[in-house]
Parts: structure tokens; sequence; C-alpha cells
């Protein structure tokens, strides 16, 4: 009998709702649920539009930022290669580039390199030699260390492939009127940031204990990050005379 008054009076409720025209009250459970859901649906959106955000950012930082570093560093290396074109002796502008590293290991073309390893030059598209903590000599100079440094990923991400190079490969840096080639001896594929002995005009950590002419790669390590420091040396073999034609030399060919 309860039963069947249940039955009954949910009928007459129903039918009073259909003669109103309105819809019979909903259930306090069912509408608890659908604030949640309501809940639930605007974070998942949320959370949509958050990893849209980065992926744009991702997409900014190694990518499109690599097209704006190429582009400003082939515009400051057709400078470069402009005013080697004036007849004269090959004077050294360090306000400019100062002449082209070739690695191809590394499989990257030619890099312009300039002075200072600012994150202002850096970004632009190029290899800096260091000014600061430790003076880098030049590869003109007779003794010293040629002391380099480059991004690895993001604004031209010039020592990308750093890890491709190997001991004996070749590493060539162009001036105006010499190509000077380094053969690679040592490589520290890890070492602290703040580690400036590898930079040092006889760098010890790699081996050697004698002044001489050497050459010094560093970039950030692991890949997409600054924790530490990557290393490649090299030591000067010879000095080739740049031609009428700029014939580089047979490891560039």
């Amino acid at each position: 009998m309860d039963g069947a008054r249940s039955v009954a009076a949910k009928t007459d409720t129903d039918k009073g709702a259909e003669r109103t025209g309105e819809a019979p009250p909903a259930p306090r459970r069912r509408r608890g649920r659908g604030r949640i859901a309501a809940a639930v649906s605007v974070f998942g959106e949320l959370l949509i539009t958050v990893g849209l955000v980065l992926g744009l950012f991702v997409a900014y930082s190694l990518w499109w930022t690599n097209v704006l570093a190429d582009r400003a560093a082939h515009k400051e290396g057709d400078k470069v290669r402009h005013q080697w074109s004036d007849p004269g002796p090959g004077a050294l502008d360090t306000k400019g580039g100062i002449g082209f590293l070739h690695v191809p290991s590394m499989k990257n073309g030619e890099v312009l390199v300039e002075k200072g390893t600012s994150s202002e030059i850096l970004n632009e598209g190029v290899a800096g030699y260091y000014t600061d903590p430790v003076k880098s000599a030049l590869p003109a100079d007779a003794k010293g260390n040629f002391a380099l440094a480059a991004h690895r990923d993001g604004h031209g991400a010039k020592f990308h492939n750093i890890d491709k190079i190997k001991k004996g490969d070749p590493i060539v840096f162009e001036s105006k009127d010499k190509w000077y080639v380094y053969k690679v001896y040592d490589i520290l594929p890890e070492t602290s940031k703040y580690n400036v002995k590898v930079l040092s005009a006889v760098p010890k950590e790699s081996g050697v204990k004698k002044p001489g002419r050497y050459i010094t790669l560093t970039t950030c390590t692991p890949v997409y990050t600054s924790t530490y420091r990557y290393v490649v040396w090299g030591e000067l073999e010879r000095i080739d005379k740049v031609d009428s034609k700029r014939t580089p030399p047979p490891e560039l060919r």
C-alpha cells in the first residue's frame, strides 16, 4: 500500500507539472553532479589553453628564435664579406665579425664569430670569443687559446651538434686572408659552468702542458638546459693563405 501511494503521488505531481507547463523538480543529487561536471569541463578547457600557450612558447624558443637569429647572422656575415672584398691588408675589425668558424662534424655551415659571449651577442646566431672572465687569444696570436661559445638550442643553436665532434676532426677558422686549420685532440662532455680553467691559455685539463695555439669550443649541456658545459679542444696544425678564389682547405671540400 505504501508503494502504491508513492507511485500515485508522483504521478499526480508529474501531471500537475504538465498542466502548468513546468518540468518536474530535479533531484538534488543530479543538480550536484551537474555542477561538478561543469567545473571539470571548465578546468579541462583551461588546461588545454595553458597547453597551447606553452606549446607556442616552446615553438618560439626552439624554432622561431632560430629563424630570427639566422637572418641576423647572415646579414652581419654578408657585411663582413663585403668589407673583405675591399682591397688592402687584412686588418682586424673587432667591432663586427672577425671571421667564420667551420666545423664539418657539426654540419651547420659557416658560423660568424664576434667579440664577446653575452646573451645579447650570442642571441644573434653567432659564436663569440671570450673577453670575460678569461680573455681569449685570437688565431693570429703567436700563442694562446682561442676560446669560443655559442648557443646549443634556440637563437641559431650554432653548437647544437657539438656532440658529433670526434677526436681528430678538423676545426677551421676563416679570416680575411688566412685559413687556420685546427685538429681536435680532446673532449670534455660535462663540466661545471663555473669551470673557467677550460679556457686557460694552456688548458691543462685537456692534457696539454706547454703554451701553444689552441682553440676551445664551449656550450651548454645537456641539450635544452644550461646546467653544465660541453667542451672541445683543438690545436693548430697549419695556416693556409687565402687565394684569389677563396679556395677552402681540403678539410672543407
